[in-house]
């Protein structure tokens, strides 16, 4: 089988010098294996994902010397896949909805904790309470209009044969454990769906064989093992490279106003410099 490697930004800004870092040692990886190197668009949040921004990143990645297969596929192009995955889990009782606010999730986790700090996710959230797990379950209600699908964890664990695993390039086999997330949305309030789910079917979709993503991701890689065993997805290999991180140590982003592609450009920084300040090869 020939390896699939794949970049998948979401454009709700421009891209910066960690997405540069990422797209070269996808397709650096791909062309030392032989494999494929794919690009895709993760514009489910189409608020914030604007054609312009979408036009704009692929662009910019260009500009880096990438080239790619085309046609790059949009996950706004997907949301009838992503609702048959949801409709699947739902018919099996592993899917709830929920209609609780930020200030719900707040007040209940504070209710809960008695005085102690509030029990989080691995990201820094806030556990939900399962607050909305005993409504009662009619058809799945419809999406992205204010209503969210929640996985009912200990459920979708029941049927699953446990150690549930996977495997890092880096760190090794790593042993999965979805419980500490709690009851993960998997379509939000607003979107038809939700980043977790997207990406495990589109990745099977593309058929991608190798995931290389930043660490910021290494944790949720429990949550997508959990869904491929449920959706009866492949399981791919996984690598989470180091970020790249500014002066004070915090990794770029876009909601740090890290400096974008586009402003290097218009600097005068040329493409040659960008791939040898990350390690790449001219």
């Amino acid at each position: 089988m020939q390896p699939v490697f794949r970049f998948a930004p979401s454009p709700n800004g421009h891209l910066h010098l960690g997405h540069a870092f990422s797209a070269l040692l996808n397709a650096e990886a791909a062309q030392a294996v032989g494999g494929r190197f794919l690009v895709r668009v993760e514009d489910i949040d189409q608020a914030r994902c604007t054609p312009e921004l979408v036009q704009d990143a692929l662009d910019d990645l260009r500009w880096l010397g990438l080239s790619w297969e085309e046609p790059v596929l949009r996950q706004s192009t997907r949301f009838l896949a992503y609702a048959a995955a949801l409709d699947q889990l739902w018919s099996r009782g592993l899917l709830y909805a929920c209609a609780c606010t930020r200030r719900d999730i707040e007040a209940d986790a504070i209710t809960r904790a008695r005085g102690a700090p509030p029990p989080r996710d691995p990201d820094g959230a806030l556990i939900y309470s399962g607050r909305c797990r005993s409504w009662v379950r009619g058809p799945m209600p419809p999406l992205g209009l204010g209503v969210a699908l929640r996985l009912d964890m200990a459920r979708a664990l029941e049927g699953v044969t446990l150690p549930l695993t996977w495997h890092d390039a880096d760190a090794g086999v790593q042993a999965a454990d979805p419980a500490r997330w709690g009851d993960v949305v998997l379509a939000r309030k607003d979107t038809p769906t939700s980043y977790h789910l997207a990406v495990v079917l589109d990745d099977a979709f593309q058929g991608v064989t190798d995931v290389v993503r930043g660490k910021d991701l290494f944790a949720a890689t429990e949550i997508h093992r959990l869904l491929q065993v449920l959706l009866g997805l492949p399981e791919p290999s996984y690598r989470h490279h180091p970020l790249i991180t500014d002066a004070d140590g915090h990794k770029l982003a876009k909601s740090r106003f890290s400096t974008p592609l586009r402003s290097l450009r218009a600097e005068g920084v040329m493409p040659e410099a960008i791939r040898a300040s990350l390690g790449f090869a001219l």
